[in-house]
């Protein structure tokens, strides 16, 4: 089956009485559900730079892989997140050199943050689209990460 395209709806910090926890919202193009991905704060902060366009003085670690795939001339085609087990998801990173395109595993926290920074395409093979996404009214408590952090 054809992957679905997906696209980050946000990036929030979950709460509850336990624990808070960084949470990257992917939103299914047609689909009234979405896919919470509990990431680290690090990769959530650069997740939230991406979609807002921000960019440090400093290349902080996704910047930088980007600006050494421009430079190499490799293109970064698309993220697929194509399994989940036991809570953690997989993905992989679609790349195009100028001779040959490659696979490369990868964290999908670390995937969204370099798709963003390069346009591409963020895609959810079917058994993790059929299985994982829950009705936006199943998700916790969210705060939006700017909020949690700057107050």
């Amino acid at each position: 089956m054809t992957p679905i395209r997906c696209r980050v709806a946000g990036v929030f910090v979950a709460v509850n009485e336990q624990s808070t926890s960084p949470v990257v919202l992917l939103d299914l193009d047609g689909d009234d559900r979405c896919l919470p991905i509990y990431i680290g704060l690090w990769e959530a902060i650069s997740i939230y730079n991406a979609v807002r366009n921000e960019v440090p003085p400093r290349p902080l670690t996704h910047d930088l892989f980007t600006e050494f795939l421009k430079t190499f001339h490799i293109v970064l085609l698309s993220l697929t997140i194509d399994t989940m087990d036991e809570g953690v998801y997989y993905g992989k990173l679609l790349l195009q050199g100028p001779d040959r395109e490659e696979l490369m595993d990868c964290r999908p926290s670390d995937g969204i943050a370099l798709a963003l920074r390069s346009d591409a395409e963020i895609l959810l093979e079917d058994p993790v689209a059929q299985s994982s996404p829950i009705p936006r009214s199943d998700l916790p408590d969210l705060i939006d990460l700017a909020t949690y952090l700057y107050g």
